[in-house]
Order: structure tokens, then C-alpha cells, then sequence
């Protein structure tokens, strides 16, 4: 399994296939596993590239604080290490928004920039927004991993034929580092790039589930700040779409990466 290292930081990353290269960045407290069901359909075609964020799977856990510009930047590195080219980037949850940072701080790095349920900024501007994020916060801190993996799973799979996508996300889920796990949450609040949306200068797909946290709305807003991007809303899906719905998801990445 190869690493790299960063700033003292061991980071896990995986290669598979040939071509243009694609890399895919997870969410908050998952790993390159994830994305178990892209990784095939898209090594038939491209070199892909998933690596576990700092803090997360098989990469370390450092105590210390940790931001979206600090994972953007590991990410650069990892970049730097490989040499690939200007990449496909294609971010899940949190690996969107470090999608978004890299794409407004670094944006000759990047060839297409795919995001998936997610956001360029995540601010408490209103009183439910905080009584969201604190409860969220409260819970991590309280229940363990694998509770709060249970609960997940259900909350993302709640259909009887799901049960196996429940067990996969609760085991996985255990896994984490609880207090790797309250830095990343962290590191989400409070951040944003959205004033900055205009520099990104790469074709840009935004992919939405129909159910997911935050209402397809928001994605129709912040699609219009960017130049060159489209909107795809996928349905029957919640905010683990690549994992809900492989083969709508790969269709719908697979079209647009071969277009561009």
C-alpha cells in the first residue's frame, strides 16, 4: 500500500488503471473504501486515484487542528508526489468541498471538477443552523463511533433491501478516530470559499441527490456562480449516492468526464 508524506504526515493513497487521471476524495469519516463501486467502472477507462484524508483510514490521525485548506493542501502534495497532470477531481460530502478549495486556490491543477452533495461554504447564519451543527457535535462527543455509525446507517439506508449497505457503513464507521473524527467536523464549520466561486475555471459538474441533507435548491444557486457548470439531480438517492446508486452515478460521471 503506498503513502506519502507531508508536513510529517503519512497519507494512504491507491492507484488503479491508465489513462487521464481521475482522483477521488471522500467525505467526512469515510475513506477511499467508499468508493468501491466507481473504482472499476472508472479503471476501465482512466487512472484513478483515491487516497484516505488526513485524520481518516489508513493515513494518520495527527492531534492537531485541521482545516479545508490544510486537506487541500495535502492534496497538492499528493499532486506534486505523483505528477500526473491536471487531474479529474471528484469530491464526496468533504472531499467537495476540498474539491472547491483546491479548485479556487490551485485551479491549473485540475482538468474537471465533479461535486457530489456538498457545498462551497458551511456557515451558521441562522439559529437552526447552530442547533443542527451543535447537536451533530454533541452526539460525536457523547455516543461512540459505532453508534453513531448505526444510526447513520440507517439514516442513509433506510430501505429493507439496504441492509447490507447499513452493516458495511456502521462497521466502517467504527473505525474511526473519535477525536480525528471531531476535527474534521470541525474543520467544516465556519468554512467557505463561495465569494470565490468565479476563479474556478475547469468544467464543473454538480451532482445532487434528490434526498439529500440540504435541499437541491442550494446546489441551483451556488451552479449559477460558476462558469462552465451543470446540475444533475440523482433520484431516489440520499447524501451516499455513490453508494446508493452506482450505476446512476457512474453513468452520470462517465459521460461527463468523456465529454471533457
Amino acid at each position: 500500500m503506498p503513502y506519502f508524506d507531508h508536513e510529517g504526515c503519512s497519507l494512504h493513497y491507491e492507484t488503479y488503471g491508465h489513462g487521464s487521471p481521475v482522483l477521488l476524495v471522500h467525505g467526512l469519516g469515510s475513506s477511499a473504501q467508499d468508493w468501491e463501486y466507481q473504482i472499476p467502472a472508472l479503471a476501465a477507462h482512466y487512472q484513478v486515484i483515491v487516497v484516505d484524508v488526513r485524520g481518516h483510514g489508513r493515513s494518520d490521525k495527527p492531534r492537531e487542528r485541521y482545516s479545508i485548506p490544510g486537506f487541500s493542501a495535502d492534496i497538492e502534495a499528493l499532486l506534486e508526489h505523483l505528477q500526473p497532470g491536471p487531474v479529474h477531481l471528484v469530491g464526496l460530502s468533504m472531499g467537495g468541498m476540498i474539491g472547491f478549495q483546491l479548485a479556487v486556490d490551485q485551479p491549473q491543477l485540475l482538468k474537471s471538477l465533479t461535486i457530489v452533495n456538498s457545498a462551497p461554504e458551511v456557515k451558521i447564519k441562522r439559529f437552526d443552523d447552530f442547533k443542527q451543527f451543535a447537536k451533530r457535535w454533541l452526539l460525536a462527543r457523547v455516543f461512540s463511533m459505532e453508534t453513531i455509525g448505526k444510526g447513520l446507517g440507517k439514516n442513509l439506508f433506510p430501505k429493507p433491501e439496504q441492509a447490507d449497505l447499513r452493516n458495511k457503513i456502521a462497521r466502517r464507521w467504527a473505525q474511526n478516530d473519535k477525536r480525528a473524527y471531531l476535527a474534521s467536523f470541525n474543520a467544516i464549520v465556519g468554512w467557505g470559499v463561495q465569494e470565490k466561486l468565479a476563479r474556478i475555471v475547469c468544467p464543473a459538474l454538480i451532482v445532487t441527490a434528490d434526498h439529500d441533507y440540504t435541499p437541491v435548491a442550494l446546489k441551483q444557486a451556488y451552479t449559477r456562480l460558476i462558469a462552465n457548470a451543470e446540475l444533475i439531480v440523482i433520484e431516489d438517492s440520499r447524501h451516499a449516492t455513490p453508494l446508493d446508486q452506482p450505476e446512476a452515478f457512474n453513468r452520470v460521471l462517465l459521460r461527463f468526464l468523456g465529454d471533457h
